[in-house]
């Protein structure tokens, strides 16, 4: 009987040394995913923080376009207008098919 208690002690304190090893293994796995989680958290907050001032930049750059644009149109606006030919093409050019032995 003392036998098989000794036997019982050994296993149990074989089964608490691994265990115990298995713990720390554990602890070790949740401490490197808890950085990991605390390390990708804040490249996040970085992200966000880099996109919202981009959505700034191109709103401002919107509006300075807008505004370029509306100012461009005004400018323009007479010029748009279609140009009549100058008087010296009053005629549709032909060409020198005459001289190149062309007919015409």
């Amino acid at each position: 009987e003392i036998d098989q208690l000794e036997d019982s002690i050994a296993k149990l304190t074989e089964d608490i040394a691994e265990l115990t090893k298995a713990v720390a293994e554990l602890d070790a796995a949740m401490a490197e995913a808890t950085k990991l989680r605390q390390d990708e958290k804040a490249k996040n907050t970085q992200t966000i923080a880099d996109s919202q001032e981009a959505q700034t930049a191109v709103a401002q750059a919107l509006t300075v376009l807008k505004e370029f644009y509306e100012k461009a149109g005004d400018a323009t606006a007479l010029l748009q207008q279609q140009p009549s030919a100058p008087e010296i093409f009053d005629a549709p050019y032909k060409g020198m098919q005459s001289e190149n032995g062309g007919g015409g």
